[in-house]
Parts: structure tokens; C-alpha cells; sequence
């Protein structure tokens, strides 16, 4: 090859998101750190949030900021309590400059039938994983429509696109948020700002690997029939994703190759919604 003629790898085709602040919401393990880490490599500052013990968090924020060279923070509101989002939003402002990048991943879960499922634990559910969703974007929304330039992801299921039996909170927030995705994308189509869902299957988090030790128990049977015939069995390739690919997307979704991609529920779930 002509070495004169090769393509140059220029530092923003490196690490497209510079100067770029983000906040990932239940980003202090899982997905949401996998989600952080991958922004960071890419080069933007970081707001972390979720619970944890404060010293492994500020190693974990220590330990990102020395590898990436980037700012990171971390705010310990609950997704639960909107001014306490609000007041996250103001003060990722004022630390990173600019929210450029939302990243809503917050979730918790609850299984049992609808007859006696707990009316507390849909609300918080409810709350949690779609209603905190909405007072983040219209936190952020002003500030990135202004700057003609903004990022915004939902980390939505399979669960937003399909259903599975008991879990109807989750279900129903995931539907909500994949459909919450679709009006911002509509509302925001002319001002440089794209919002778009990722809705992964089962993904490998240390989270996941308990369940499947608990149910390999409760159901008498080996730790890979859990896995194969119980957690994936409706995953066609029979493959947990990673949060490293989730991390991968997400960035892309940030990046300027994304520009025209908004409105998006996109599966990453080994062909579990193809059915």
C-alpha cells in the first residue's frame, strides 16, 4: 500500500466524543458502567451515578479519570425522587460545562403474577425505570436543543418490544420508554439532539451470574441448563451479550456517523424479537 495514500486515524476519529459531557444514570456496575467506560475511552467526561459503597466509587471514579484522562464525577441522587434528579442535572452542568450526553440505564425489576404483584413495587418500578427517564431528558433537552447538538439513549429490554409472563411493571415501563424514545425523537428531529433506545436480551453482569446460581437451586438442575434452557432459551444464539458491546453502541449512537439515526428501538438480543 501506497503509505502516503493510507487514511489518517485523526484524534477525533479516535476519540469522537471530546469536549463532550455525559451522564449515565445506575452506572456504578452492569451495564452502566460498561456503558461509562466505553464514553470515557471515547474521550467524554463523565457524571456517574448509582449506590455503592464511597470509597470503591471514588476508586472506580479515580481509576477511569487515570486510564481515560477525563473528568469524572459522581452524583448518588435516586432515580426515584425527581428533584433530586433535577438537582443532578444542575450540578453535572456545572461541573462538566455542558451535558451533551444522556445515557438513562437506572432499572430495577420485580417478578410475581399481576393478581399479587405489589402495588408498591410497581410504583417504584414505574418510577424508577421510566418516569425517571422523562425528568432527566426534560432536564437535559434545553441545554442540548440550544447547542443545536445532543445525545440521548434508553437503555430499554427485549422486554419494550416483547412480553414474558410476571413481569408486568417492568414490561409496561420498557414499552413506555421505548414509545418515550419515539415522541423525543419526533419533537427533537430539527434541532441537531437524536434519542434512541438500545434493547438488550440477557446481558453477562455479575447480576446475571447470581441468577443463575440461585436458580441452578431452586430448580435442581446444573449451572449451563440454566443457562441454555432457562435464561436463554428464547436467545436464538444462545449467547449472553456483554456490556463491552453495549458500551460499543452506545458510543456509536453518540458518534457523528449516528447523525441521522434518531427514533431507533434497536434489538441486541441474539435474535430473541426475530421470532
Amino acid at each position: 500500500m501506497d503509505i502516503a495514500a493510507a487514511p489518517c486515524r485523526t484524534a477525533s476519529a479516535v476519540r469522537p466524543l471530546v469536549g463532550k459531557g455525559a451522564i449515565v444514570t445506575g452506572s456504578t456496575s452492569g451495564i452502566g458502567l460498561g456503558i461509562a467506560r466505553a464514553l470515557a475511552g471515547a474521550g467524554a467526561d463523565l457524571v456517574l451515578n448509582g449506590f455503592g459503597d464511597t470509597a470503591a466509587i471514588a476508586r472506580l471514579r479515580d481509576d477511569l479519570e487515570r486510564e481515560f484522562g477525563v473528568t469524572v464525577t459522581h452524583s448518588g441522587a435516586d432515580m426515584s425522587q425527581p428533584e433530586q434528579i433535577e438537582a443532578m442535572v444542575v450540578e453535572a452542568t456545572a461541573k462538566l460545562g455542558t451535558v451533551d450526553i444522556l445515557v438513562n440505564n437506572a432499572g430495577i425489576q420485580h417478578v410475581a403474577p399481576i393478581e399479587s404483584f405489589p402495588p408498591a413495587k410497581w410504583d417504584q418500578i414505574l418510577s424508577i425505570n421510566l418516569s425517571a427517564a422523562f425528568h432527566t431528558m426534560r432536564a437535559v433537552i434545553p441545554g442540548m436543543a440550544s447547542r443545536r447538538w445532543g445525545r440521548i439513549v434508553n437503555i430499554a429490554s427485549a422486554h419494550g418490544l416483547i412480553a414474558s409472563p410476571f413481569k408486568s411493571a417492568y414490561v409496561a415501563a420498557k414499552h413506555g420508554l421505548v414509545g418515550l424514545t419515539k415522541v423525543a425523537a419526533l419533537e427533537l428531529a430539527e434541532t441537531g439532539v437524536t434519542s434512541n433506545a438500545v434493547c438488550p436480551g440477557y446481558v453477562w453482569t455479575p447480576l446475571v451470574e447470581k441468577q443463575i446460581d440461585d436458580q441452578a437451586k431452586s430448580h435442581g438442575i446444573g449451572r449451563d441448563q440454566v443457562v441454555r434452557d432457562v435464561l436463554l432459551k428464547n436467545q436464538p444464539n444462545k449467547r449472553f451479550a456483554t456490556v463491552e458491546e453495549l458500551g460499543t453502541l452506545t458510543v456509536f449512537l453518540c458518534s457523528p456517523g449516528a447523525d441521522s439515526i434518531t427514533g431507533i428501538a434497536l434489538p441486541v438480543d441474539g435474535g430473541w424479537t426475530a421470532h
